[in-house]
């Protein structure tokens, strides 16, 4: 009895058992029949192909292989390493070569163009603007070469009447002008039409006035090395006088600087130990004797007083060797210190010692005028 009923319990519980398989095959079979559905679907629209999914995309399409894969079991981008399509050359994705241009079709091509156009005359291109055939330059171009800003704002100079050529006011734009031979000015300081170059350097003590020294000494060449174009210094300050000296290529310019016929003014500082007396500027202006003969100050006067160091102010328009010296020594007042502060309308102001600057459009025209050029 106890084996039968144990026979019964366990087949009870195998056909329990087989039962939950039934129901679990049942339904799996139930999904599965959704997925069918789907697919019927799918084909009664058309017969869609499904998306590949990313990692199943192959790119590697082309002479050679198929959607399923290349013949050869590696793919073009496994081959050569490329990330997101084909290599260029290797075909497109829809599996299209793109066919090379023969050089025997090019050929031809250009045969046949050369056939078309021979025995055409030539087309003659009309002028970019009338009067292009001129000589010259335009003026705003000039104008914006010298310095004046941009070309636009040298129209506007123009424009406002600010700007002579030759003796005469210019009104009209584009008006073209010779740099060689034409006088340019804007409001009436005349302007270097030519690549000159201007400098005013401040000379420190101990440096030689000259371009070169042969000894080895510093000199004014030193401190222009890097110049494309050739300067040249303007009249000379002794080695232990500092201040002002001009370096320029315009040659005229800097010969009437420093001829006694323009009489170009200089101004110095000059320490001396006094007292001195009050017609001691009265004796500078009347002239000194020297051996080279007389020299006379156009101005004098006494800038500071500190106990009996005096600094005073010596102006004149002569240019010869260590004449301000001379002059004070010869009235009885060696001088300790010695700085030029101003070479006609170009002035030290606060250039610091050993610097070199660029003059200004405005200064160039004003030693211009001073000369009469």
């Amino acid at each position: 009895m106890r084996s039968s009923s144990g026979r019964n319990s366990s087949g009870n519980n195998g056909g329990s058992r087989g039962g939950n398989s039934g129901g679990r095959g049942g339904s799996s079979g139930g999904r599965g029949n959704h997925r069918g559905a789907g697919n019927a679907r799918d084909d009664k629209q058309g017969g869609r192909p499904k998306n590949p999914r990313p990692e199943e995309r192959r790119y590697d399409v082309g002479p050679g292989g198929t959607h399923e894969g290349p013949k050869s079991g590696r793919g073009a981008s496994a081959r050569g390493g490329a990330k997101g399509g084909p290599k260029q050359g290797q075909g497109t994705g829809r599996g299209r070569s793109v066919p090379a241009t023969s050089r025997e079709y090019e050929a031809r091509a250009e045969e046949r163009n050369r056939e078309r156009y021979a025995g055409k005359k030539d087309v003659k291109l009309p002028k970019t603007f009338p009067g292009a055939e001129q000589e010259g330059e335009r003026l705003q171009k000039i104008l914006a070469r010298a310095g004046y800003g941009s070309r636009r704002a040298c129209e506007e100079l123009i424009e406002q009447a600010r700007v002579e050529v030759n003796g005469e006011i210019v009104l009209e734009q584009g008006k073209r002008v010779d740099p060689e031979k034409d006088e340019v000015k804007v409001d009436g300081l005349t302007v270097a039409t030519q690549s000159y170059q201007f400098f005013s350097l401040n000379k420190p003590a101990g440096v030689v006035s000259t371009m070169e020294d042969n000894e080895g000494r510093q000199c004014l060449g030193d401190y222009v090395t890097n110049r494309e174009t050739r300067l040249f210094h303007v009249g000379r300050l002794d080695t232990e006088t500092e201040g002002v000296i001009l370096l320029t290529n315009h040659g005229e310019l800097a010969h009437r600087l420093t001829h006694p016929k323009y009489g170009v003014k200089k101004v110095y500082l000059a320490h001396i130990v006094g007292p001195i007396p009050r017609d001691l500027g009265k004796k500078l202006k009347d002239g000194i004797q020297l051996e080279d003969g007389y020299a006379k100050a156009d101005h004098f006067r006494v800038v500071e007083q500190t106990g009996k160091n005096y600094l005073v102010e010596v102006t004149l328009h002569e240019g010869r060797k260590h004449i301000v010296r001379r002059m004070l020594a010869e009235a009885g007042f060696p001088v300790d210190k010695l700085v030029r502060v101003a070479f006609g309308p170009i002035t030290l102001g606060d250039q610091k010692s050993g610097w070199l600057r660029r003059l200004s459009n405005t200064e160039v025209g004003m030693l211009m005028k001073e000369v009469d050029l």
